[in-house]
């Protein structure tokens, strides 16, 4: 559905993503993992148009949209749901909700703003409550719900887990996953959180310094000692259950 090719964006003369490649599959949850400052919010801005590229080559459905505008992907069905929620917070949750089906001209509007109170009912009860009121969480789903009102054919979500409780990160997931399975939405996943991402997602990429480092199906990256290590916390004991020393990661 989505493929890069060789990208390179900037803030201004600093190398945010080198060389990057990858290919997103339709209908599967792609996953992309690295600490911060590894440029994996950058890849989404520049798929969504929000940066523009250097170099390289994005295509959506074999249609070239390297150096469209957020207006113009938007269009094509790519919704970006940035890192921090970013709701309009003096506006209520049904005109959050509303503004994301703003370019839409079909007559499915509402049926669609039911369908995102049915995914998250708590949006309903508080649909007229600003969104500067929301808690955290009914803000990153109101972010999602706003997503959705596009009826789009991939979302790109950064970050959703980004300062939420277990109980919400779990409750987030599962929506991420119904979504995926119900609505047949491809899903491009940014995330810090490993455990959460690689048990959602269908496939990988381990970004580094604004390079994909590793790649593989997320059942064979959870097998991989270098995720354990850096990104599940598991770690091998020494003799008495200590390390003496401070593993590398074989894909330097």
């Amino acid at each position: 559905m989505l493929s890069a090719k060789n990208l390179e964006s900037y803030y201004g003369p600093i190398a945010a993503i080198k060389g990057l490649t990858m290919e997103i599959q339709s209908g599967k949850i792609t996953v992309v993992l690295g600490a911060n400052g590894a440029g994996k919010t950058t890849v989404l801005k520049t798929i969504s148009g929000a940066i523009e590229p250097q170099k390289g080559k994005i295509t959506f459905n074999r249609v070239d949209i390297t150096n469209k505008d957020p207006d113009e992907t938007a269009k094509l069905g790519i919704a970006h749901v940035p890192e921090g929620r970013e709701v309009f917070p003096f506006l209520n949750v049904q005109e959050n909700l509303l503004l994301g089906a703003y370019s839409r001209k079909d007559r499915l509007i509402k049926e669609d703003l039911e369908m995102v109170y049915d995914y998250f009912p708590i949006l309903k009860e508080k649909f007229r409550q600003r969104a500067m009121l929301l808690s955290g969480g009914q803000q990153q789903m109101l972010a999602i719900g706003r997503g959705l009102m596009l009826r789009p054919k991939i979302i790109l979500l950064d970050e959703p887990s980004l300062g939420l409780s277990p109980k919400l990160v779990s409750e987030i997931g599962s929506i991420i996953q119904r979504l995926n399975l119900e609505r047949k939405i491809t899903i491009l996943l940014v995330e810090q959180n490993a455990k959460l991402a690689l048990s959602l997602g269908d496939y990988g990429y381990i970004m580094e310094a604004g390079r994909i480092v590793m790649e593989d199906t997320c059942e064979k990256l959870k097998q991989s000692p270098d995720i354990k290590e850096f990104y599940l916390g598991f770690k091998d004991g020494g003799q008495r259950g200590t390390r003496r020393w401070k593993q590398r990661k074989t894909w330097r």
